[in-house]
């Protein structure tokens, strides 16, 4: 028994509706919040003002002891619950990094990586022997 496809679109082309770059994009208020444009406004506003808070929270983080990066993103993610950009460089940063942990598991990469960290280990222990047996080990501060 045949099967008939009436689908005009080659098999495994058709985009599913989370592949769609419109899909889930846009406010995730509740109903009763968008369906009046003054308290839709305020809520933006108020999102606005708590990822902003978060945001700059996370970049004082990052000279400072702190997860600045997870800060910023988790400020990202308040903002990408109201606005359609901050959704949109979410899914590219998701993408990106996604990218990066494939290369970084590709046995070429890993090896040169390897290789490099390596070399740089070598290096820093040289000139720490070369340090060592220049100056030797004493502490610039006198213990009593």
């Amino acid at each position: 028994m045949a099967v008939r496809n009436d689908n005009p679109e080659p098999e495994g082309s058709a985009q599913t509706p989370a592949e769609t770059p419109e899909a889930g994009l846009g406010s995730k208020a509740p109903h009763f919040i968008r369906r009046s444009r003054p308290l839709h406004l305020s809520w933006q506003v108020a999102i606005f003002l708590v990822g902003l808070a978060v945001v700059a929270l996370g970049v004082v983080m990052l000279p400072l002891p702190g997860p600045g990066w997870v800060v910023i993103f988790l400020g990202m993610g308040i903002w990408a619950t109201e606005f359609v950009w901050a959704q949109l460089v979410l899914r590219w940063t998701k993408r990106k990094v996604t990218e990066a942990a494939q290369r970084a598991l590709d046995p070429k990469v890993r090896r040169r990586n390897i290789i490099i960290t390596s070399i740089g280990v070598v290096i820093i222990a040289g000139l720490g022997g070369w340090y060592l047996w220049k100056y030797g080990l004493t502490m610039p501060w006198k213990l009593r």
